[in-house]
């Protein structure tokens, strides 16, 4: 890669980062929150439900405007609107304002997430997007990692403080990508760049990649965002009701993945895929997602669920950037639209994932677990009808 790539990537890594980090600021705020303004579970389900729904609505449309007028201004305004939203937050302790922030704040994140991951696509070769990509990674668990500690800390002065801070770390975003990140047109890429080819008909290129290899990759990405979603929104919830979890033996778990996750993503996510390709490390997640998940159905230890809980998450964690580089590496044209694609079909189990398992933990322990089990093994089996074209298998 060529310095002024690096410098780019560099600038994406840092936003991404601090944007993560001022998402997770507020998670442990929420249910003081909750309390204080005496409102419901549901008032807070819904909240959630917005804000995955938002993702889900925008992310495509946002992808093919990246796709147009280029990256940059696209990330700025999602920066902008991610600012917004937390000092929206801050501001008001009216219900339907939270709803609003919420709205923005998931419009927000389809905009820097799938461009940011399109950008560098677009700035770096084949064989080096994997490596960048788990950076971006990298950058997305290290601030949500971060994060809940230092918003607990924060919520020592005011339950509001970590909006504020988030609100500032958006700023601080908006600022660096404004003054440091070149135009795509003024960096020097080692790939053909999207927006430079002729312009291609949006209709015909979306039918040739549905009629080739991406349509299983899309199936793929839609069924399995159930499954992981599934487990994880009911993770805390389902161990501290079955095993007797403390809030100190969740967060051990938690800190310990943060850790496993990002030694993995940061030093050993590129040499995986250089080793298995890609298709083979998203087979060999869902496979042991799959084992652990069934281990924790079984176990009658907490020692047992926490190692298989470190073997679900670690997967989860490796799986996602793995799917999102093989998507990348199926055509150099409409990335936006492709990562846009990818957004809005996980952000559907973002917001059917919780309901689903919810719903069934109220019926029953094990109901949610069994379920995430079946979505996880036809994840399983779809990844061996994953198929590429000789060119993209070779430098996968």
């Amino acid at each position: 890669m060529t310095t002024k790539v690096k410098h780019a990537i560099g600038i994406l890594i840092l936003s991404e980062f601090l944007v993560f980090l001022g998402i997770s600021l507020v998670i442990p705020v929420m249910p003081f929150l909750k309390n204080e303004l005496h409102l419901t579970a549901l008032d807070m389900g819904i909240m959630n439900s917005l804000f995955a729904f938002a993702q889900f609505v925008v992310s495509p449309i946002v992808g093919r405007t990246s796709d147009r007028i280029g990256r940059k201004p696209v990330l700025l305004v999602g920066l902008l609107l991610f600012m917004v939203s937390e000092y929206l937050f801050a501001l008001t302790n009216h219900l339907w304002l939270f709803d609003i922030s919420r709205i923005i704040g998931g419009i927000s994140a389809a905009m820097v997430g799938p461009t940011a991951m399109a950008m560098a696509a677009d700035i770096t070769s084949k064989r080096d997007r994997a490596k960048v990509i788990g950076y971006l990674s990298a950058a997305f668990s290290g601030g949500l990692i971060l994060g809940p500690g230092i918003g607990g800390m924060l919520a020592n002065i005011s339950y509001k403080t970590p909006f504020w801070v988030a609100g500032t770390l958006g700023l601080l975003s908006t600022l660096a990508l404004l003054r440091f990140l070149p135009s795509e047109d003024d960096l020097i890429t080692e790939v053909p760049k999207a927006s430079a080819e002729p312009e291609v008909n949006l209709r015909g290129h979306l039918w040739s990649l549905l009629k080739g290899p991406a349509l299983i990759l899309f199936v793929l990405i839609l069924i399995s965002s159930f499954g992981l979603q599934g487990f994880e929104s009911i993770y805390s919830l389902y161990v501290n009701e079955v095993f007797n979890f403390s809030l100190s033996n969740i967060a051990l778990v938690l800190t310990l993945n943060g850790m496993i996750s990002l030694v993995f993503q940061v030093v050993l996510f590129d040499r995986l895929v250089r080793w298995f390709s890609e298709t083979r490390v998203i087979r060999y997640c869902f496979f042991f997602a799959l084992a652990g998940t069934v281990w924790i159905i079984l176990a009658h230890t907490k020692v047992e669920v926490i190692i298989a809980t470190l073997f679900v998450f670690t997967a989860i964690d490796i799986v996602r950037p793995a799917i999102t580089t093989l998507l990348t590496k199926i055509t150099d044209k409409n990335q936006g639209m492709i990562n846009g694609l990818n957004m809005s079909l996980t952000s559907i189990g973002n917001v059917i994932g919780p309901i689903m398992s919810g719903s069934l933990l109220d019926l029953n322990y094990h109901y949610p677990y069994l379920v995430v089990s079946g979505f996880l093994a036809l994840s399983f089996g779809l990844t061996y009808f994953i198929r590429l074209g000789k060119q993209n298998a070779e430098l996968s």
